[in-house]
């Protein structure tokens, strides 16, 4: 018993020191790749809408001429309770039909006020612009004990559903103790570095972070759109989009992400 004690405690001395040689990081930068597997998504499309040869066609021509997964990068710049996420433009858009995917694309530019659990988005949908503020997305999350490394950080994983049915993995730094992440993931004990919504072919993991101190005037107020709440964009989208039938969902899904 005495061996098994001292052993026990050597443990929680580990334990102590090296909690307090860790390296805690309020502010800085993050860099963000989101991946979209297209096979996977034209494949749902031509499932979905079996009668539509289209569906079917575009799949057989994605595969001959591009790859599985489309990627774009975006930044995360955080100090203290504020975050500022903001895609990299797509040097390789173009306008083809794949643009009229909404999870193809970055189409939020978001500052989030952890502190006061509110948000600004900049959103662009179609050819239309809005500016929505409102409440940050409450998430449910479940937190596990698996554990990976991301982007050198070892992180830990958690499970939630959002919009009732969208499954969502998610893994977070502790060492970063801002509880935000890329678009509208926040909620966790520490920086989000990655997210995947399986069921929807997409993902975002951080490839890297720097550890430097921000100027406030780097974490800016987006200004751009027509001001609206998340209901009334809802509404507005819903309306626009009555006599869609199921594209319509499809599309306020992506709106709402």
């Amino acid at each position: 018993m005495k061996l098994r004690s001292a052993i026990l405690l050597l443990i929680c001395t580990m334990n102590y020191a090296m909690a307090q040689n860790a390296r805690f990081v309020n502010q800085g930068t993050i860099e963000f790749e989101k991946k979209i597997n297209v096979y996977a998504l034209l494949k749902d499309q031509a499932k979905r809408y079996p009668d539509n040869i289209w569906s079917t066609q575009a799949l057989e021509q994605y595969q001959k001429n591009n790859p599985q997964f489309k990627t774009l990068k975006s930044e995360l710049i955080f100090k203290n309770n504020l975050t500022f996420f903001n895609p990299v433009p797509d040097e390789a858009a173009t306008n083809n039909w794949l643009n009229s995917f909404g999870s193809a694309k970055q189409s939020n530019i978001i500052l989030t006020n952890l502190k006061t659990e509110t948000s600004i988005i900049q959103k662009s949908i179609y050819e239309e612009t809005y500016l929505v503020k409102d409440s940050i997305r409450k998430i449910n999350w479940k937190i596990t004990d698996e554990f990976r490394t991301i982007a050198g950080y070892d992180c830990r994983r958690a499970n939630a559903l959002i919009m009732d049915s969208i499954y969502v993995v998610a893994f977070y730094a502790e060492t970063i103790p801002v509880s935000g992440g890329p678009e509208t993931f926040t909620g966790l004990p520490g920086m989000i570095l990655g997210v995947a919504l399986p069921r929807e072919h997409i993902s975002w993991f951080a490839t890297k972070i720097s550890d430097m101190e921000i100027a406030d005037a780097k974490l800016k107020v987006p200004s751009k759109g027509k001001p609206v709440t998340k209901k009334q964009l809802s509404d507005i989208l819903k309306s626009a989009l009555k006599d869609w039938g199921n594209y319509a969902s499809d599309i306020l899904k992506s709106a709402d992400m």
